[in-house]
């Protein structure tokens, strides 16, 4: 009789909360039916507040916490697990989670949720534009930003943290990656990690709707994620505008809901197009209400989305999808079929999108009912757990004898 394997779960949450953390929430229910599951998670709000350590010891504790390293050693002792399942452990699990994981023999099945550790921010996104070429270029750009918690000083350090991590082999204790998109994969290997270890794998889907659910139009289109400009915010107000200018009061509702630094921003539209409503962030049954009720939703995002689960949610309640063609996007939004693409940044071509749909009412269901047909075919949770347990298998399996392969930095130069 096969024993269940054990899987260590370790995960440190963001200052904001965003979709990453609903899958980490996700993949562990999923882990769970698979597996006997133990948990360790850490917050970020942790190191906020009165009660906060110094910026000098959450420096230090960025390369070995050791309130972190002691938890993870006493849930390990008594756990016994055959695996970590580990999420991003910045600022709060530290460096050295990987280096203990060496030195207790466990390997560690590292999720690729964005772009870290190819990028300080997790986005490789700095200065208005996705940062192209060597994860050190792309440092250097990050940092000059202050790219993480708006500090270049914060910036510098740690990428000082993911350098010496990828230089010294720290991620030695890493038997296997996943990455969330076929997208996100492609990078990795592009920057050197070994293509036989980095497995593409989506995120599954719970659908809240267990039938399709009945139709419903409302007429508005909907902006459902962070305010940022790597959401492409300035895109979807610039098409709102155009709208505006040829159909003037005949133009199309837009709800943006959402939080984020450029809040103040969108109100401001808001004011001056009458078209324009700003809802904040939305949950629960408001979330449902609004989602239930638009008649396509936009991600117009300038940065390479890993996946896009804004996508998910759109099919779920049988919308079509305008999406730029950016990223894991272009794996989950059919060209014509479930949805249009359009090229990043380009605003006149979203309008066009927009009015297309608008005036095609037939068009707007049938992507709809195909993008709900998509998302039950290719996000089950079945076919989730088939391809995660290949993976678990192959790295529980592995000869602990065998070498691990090097993963290659590139050059510290600019130019």
């Amino acid at each position: 009789m096969l024993r269940i394997p054990r899987i260590l779960q370790i995960s440190n949450h963001y200052l904001h909360p965003g979709g990453e953390e609903e899958s980490v929430e996700r993949i562990a229910r999923k882990v769970g039916a698979l597996a006997e599951l133990e948990r360790c998670c850490f917050d970020s709000r942790q190191w906020t507040g009165a009660g906060a350590p110094s910026v000098a010891k959450q420096a230090q504790w960025m390369l070995h916490n050791p309130h972190s390293i002691d938890r993870i050693q006493a849930i390990d002792e008594r756990f016994q697990p055959d695996v970590w399942l580990v999420h991003n452990v910045f600022p709060v699990g530290s460096a050295e989670i990987y280096n203990l994981a060496q030195r207790l023999k466990r390997p560690v099945i590292q999720y690729l949720h964005n772009y870290r550790p190819l990028s300080i921010s997790g986005y490789s996104w700095a200065g208005g534009h996705v940062t192209r070429g060597s994860a050190a270029r792309t440092y250097l750009r990050e940092i000059w930003e202050g790219s993480w918690q708006n500090s270049r000083i914060k910036s510098a350090w740690f990428s000082m943290i993911l350098w010496r991590m990828r230089a010294s082999s720290g991620y030695r204790s890493i038997s296997a990656w996943i990455a969330i998109s076929d997208f996100v994969r492609s990078r990795f290997i592009q920057a050197g990690f070994p293509s036989d270890r980095v497995h593409a794998l989506r995120h599954s889907w719970e659908l809240r709707n267990g039938r399709v659910p009945p139709f419903e139009d409302k007429g508005y289109y909907l902006f459902l994620g962070r305010l940022v400009d790597q959401k492409g915010i300035s895109v979807l107000l610039r098409a709102w505008s155009e709208l505006e200018r040829r159909l003037g009061s005949a133009a199309p509702q837009l709800k943006i809901c959402g939080q984020g630094p450029l809040e103040a921003a969108v109100r401001a539209a808001c004011e001056r197009h009458t078209s324009l409503t700003f809802c904040g962030h939305t949950s629960g049954k408001e979330k449902d209400r609004i989602l239930r009720g638009c008649r396509a939703m936009i991600a117009p995002s300038l940065w390479w989305e890993p996946l896009g689960l804004v996508t998910y949610e759109a099919y779920d309640y049988g919308k079509p999808m305008l999406a730029a063609r950016s990223g894991g996007l272009t794996e989950t939004v059919s060209h014509g079929r479930t949805g249009l693409l359009h090229q990043p940044g380009d605003w006149r071509e979203l309008a066009n999108q927009v009015m297309a749909l608008e005036s095609n009412r037939a068009l707007r269901r049938e992507m709809g009912a195909a993008g709900r047909r998509w998302l039950v075919s290719h996000t089950g949770s079945e076919a989730w757990s088939v391809a995660f347990n290949r993976i678990l298998q192959q790295v529980t399996q592995a000869d602990p004898a065998s070498p691990e392969p090097s993963i290659r930095p590139e050059p510290l130069t600019v130019g």
